[in-house]
């Protein structure tokens, strides 16, 4: 039984409707997800991020280990991530880059954003995007510092999601975001500590404390913004602050991490 707070009992089912949330891996589930059961489960969010990030660091470590070098590997580390999440953090970011970029109003904001074609602003935002990470991945170069990374920039990015939730309110009644509720102070709180724990495990105490310090300065930037241009969050600001959190993550990592000369 779930109880009405948001915490219950039914951690797998939970766990699943993140997973099936966040990628397009085949988890079995008896019902489709409904609304509120994104929030509900938004604690797991970073499980699934930490599911991406694994499936990244494997393909990285095995691209490695049959004779690519770090360039190619991190390409195919970046894409096995890209093929997990569908690109659903990426479209997010794309479609919030050409609203906010491009739209005169809140109105055209918002039409923007529903508007599956890409803009100059979208393709701009997608390829910085992939160009920071695939270079950071690239940059730290060994298998298991890159593991880390992924597995801890995944992981946090998910973690802050449902405090953003929590705290900014969705800028329309009909959106992916609205539909998938509100997630409760709890769900939130415990989101971010099993996010904050896989960076420490990660990357070590002073980078996860410069991640924390990061994130949250990105959160605060990115609810202002989008109140600023549209009176509230949708998904696709949702996905442009999982973006931003993890090139965040990952940048530490490298100063962190990369082999000194």
């Amino acid at each position: 039984m779930i109880t009405s707070d948001g915490w219950g009992s039914s951690l797998v089912t939970d766990v699943k409707v993140s997973v099936l949330f966040c990628t397009r891996l085949p988890i079995p589930h008896s019902t489709s997800i409904g609304s509120g059961d994104v929030a509900r489960a938004g604690w797991a969010l970073p499980i699934a991020g930490a599911l991406v990030g694994g499936v990244g660091a494997l393909t990285y470590g095995v691209t490695l280990a049959i004779g690519l070098p770090p360039m190619l590997a991190a390409a195919t580390a970046l894409a096995a991530t890209l093929s997990v999440t569908g690109c659903l953090h990426e479209d997010g970011l794309a479609d919030t880059a050409d609203g906010f970029g491009g739209g005169a109003d809140r109105a055209r904001k918002l039409e923007i954003m529903r508007d599956s074609r890409l803009g100059t602003y979208g393709a701009c935002a997608i390829v910085m995007s992939v160009v920071l990470r695939w270079m950071s991945i690239a940059a730290i170069a060994s298998p298991l510092p890159v593991a880390l990374a992924l597995i801890g920039a995944h992981t946090c990015a998910r973690a802050a999601l449902p405090a953003f939730m929590h705290f900014v309110s969705p800028a329309r009644p009909d959106g992916l975001s609205a539909q998938a509720g509100r997630p409760t102070m709890r769900c939130a709180a415990v989101a971010v500590v099993l996010g904050v724990l896989t960076l420490g495990v990660a990357l070590g105490l002073a980078a996860t404390a410069i991640c924390l310090v990061l994130a949250i300065s990105a959160g605060l930037f990115t609810g202002w913004l989008s109140m600023r241009q549209i009176g509230g969050q949708t998904g696709d600001v949702l996905g442009t602050l999982e973006q931003m959190t993890e090139i965040l993550v990952l940048l530490t990592a490298v100063a962190v991490c990369r082999p000194q000369p």
